[in-house]
C-alpha cells in the first residue's frame, strides 16, 4: 500500500501496543492533502484506538483513482468514502457499510469573490477547474449543468487539477473562471481561502461520505468500530470534529442508500477503466 502518509504516519504510531496486535488500516478519501487529512482525523482515531485497544494507522492515496484501487484490493480494514466509491467497494471488494455522517453534502460551483459573473449562464465558453474528477460533487454538479443545458467540451471547458484545494486555487490564481468541488472540502478550508470566493450554484443534496469496513472484519469487531465512532462523536471533542467538518455526527446507513448511487458508481467505474 503507498502511504501517501509515511512520514506523517511515523507520528500515528503509539509506543507500547502488543506485537499480537494487528494495526487498523483506516482509508481516508483524498479529498484533501495528506497533511490535512492527518490533522483532521487523527482525533478521530486517537479515540478508535482507546476504545478498541489497537493502534490505528491513517492512509490515503494520492488521487481517487489509487484509492479506489487500494480499495478493490482490500488495502483498507475500514475506509472513509463517498456514496458512489461506497458502491464500487461493495461490488468489488464486499466492504460492508456501517455508518455515515448525518448531513447531506452538496457540489458547489465557485468564483472568485470579485468576478463579475453573477448566474450560471455567465460561465457558458468559459474555463471551469474541477476536482478530481472521481468526486460525487463533481458529477452532480455536471448533471446539474447538463439539465440546465451546459454540456460539457461545447459550452464549458474543465481542467482536471486532482483535488478540492487545487480547483479553488485555480480560480483565486486566476488560471480558471470558476471550480467545482464539495461542500465539506470547501468548509474545512481555511477561511481566508474561502472568504475570496462565492459560491455560485450548489447541486441537490447527496448523501455524505461513508465509513465501510473489510470483510475480514468479523461481526463483533465491526460493531465494536461502529459502537466507537458512535461514542466518539457524543464527546465534546467528537462535537468540535463534526462542527469543524460540517458534518453533522454518524447515523445509519443501508445498502439501500447506497444503491442509489449506482448510477455515479457505473460513470466512475467507466472513467476508472477508460484510464487504464
Amino acid at each position: 500500500m503507498l502511504p501517501v502518509l509515511l512520514l506523517l504516519g511515523l507520528a500515528a504510531l503509539r509506543p507500547g501496543w502488543a506485537a499480537t496486535a494487528s494495526p487498523l488500516a483506516f482509508g481516508v478519501l483524498p479529498s484533501l492533502t495528506a497533511k490535512q487529512i492527518v490533522e483532521i482525523y487523527r482525533p478521530l482515531a486517537d479515540a478508535l484506538e482507546r476504545q478498541l485497544k489497537r493502534q490505528v494507522v491513517i492512509y490515503t492515496a494520492r488521487d481517487f483513482k489509487t484509492f479506489v484501487a487500494h480499495t478493490r484490493q482490500g488495502k483498507y480494514d475500514m475506509v472513509l468514502t463517498a456514496p458512489h466509491l461506497a458502491w464500487l467497494a461493495r461490488q468489488d471488494a464486499g466492504y460492508r457499510p456501517l455508518l455515515k455522517y448525518t448531513r447531506p453534502v452538496r457540489g458547489l460551483l465557485v468564483v472568485k469573490s470579485t468576478s463579475p459573473f453573477h448566474k450560471t449562464e455567465n460561465l457558458r465558453n468559459h474555463a471551469i477547474a474541477t476536482a478530481d474528477p472521481l468526486a460525487v460533487s463533481v458529477m452532480a454538479m455536471q448533471a446539474e449543468l447538463a439539465a440546465h443545458g451546459f454540456k460539457r467540451n461545447l459550452d464549458y471547458q474543465t481542467t482536471d487539477s486532482g483535488s478540492h484545494i487545487n480547483a479553488v486555487m485555480q480560480v483565486i490564481h486566476g488560471r480558471a473562471d470558476a471550480a467545482m468541488l464539495g461542500v465539506h472540502p470547501y468548509n474545512l478550508m481555511p477561511a481566508d481561502l474561502r472568504s475570496q470566493l462565492r459560491v455560485l450554484a450548489e447541486t441537490p443534496p447527496l448523501s455524505s461520505q461513508m465509513v465501510l469496513t473489510h470483510p475480514r472484519l468479523n461481526d463483533a469487531e465491526a460493531q465494536a468500530i461502529r459502537r466507537a465512532l458512535l461514542d466518539f462523536a457524543a464527546t465534546p471533542e467528537g462535537q468540535t470534529f463534526m462542527q469543524r467538518g460540517g458534518f453533522g455526527g454518524f447515523s445509519q446507513v443501508d445498502g439501500s442508500e447506497i444503491r442509489a448511487f449506482r448510477r455515479y458508481a457505473l460513470q466512475a467505474q467507466e472513467m476508472l477503466q477508460d484510464a487504464r
